[in-house]
């Protein structure tokens, strides 16, 4: 298991696709359980099979990539996008 809390934040966008291949890579490639910590929506719906929104510290809401994608009123009422 790997955990990493927002590797993405303060980089330059070239940068931050090489980081979610290399995430996916390892993940997928080497049977990796990757824990992932990210307030850049873009990238965990890039690299992610599971999201826990989480609500003033609690989890609200466990949702596949699936549903964040295509559910527009909880992408609002708890990311803002």
């Amino acid at each position: 298991m790997m955990l990493l809390d927002e590797p993405c934040e303060g980089l330059a966008p070239y940068i931050v696709r090489r980081i979610e291949s290399i995430i996916e890579e390892i993940s997928q490639e080497r049977d990796v359980t990757v824990l992932l910590v990210e307030q850049n929506v873009a990238v965990a719906l890039a690299v992610a099979d599971r999201h826990y929104i989480l609500d003033e510290g609690r989890i609200v809401d466990a949702v596949s990539t699936e549903r964040l994608r295509e559910d527009e009123t909880l992408r609002q009422e708890y990311l803002g996008v």
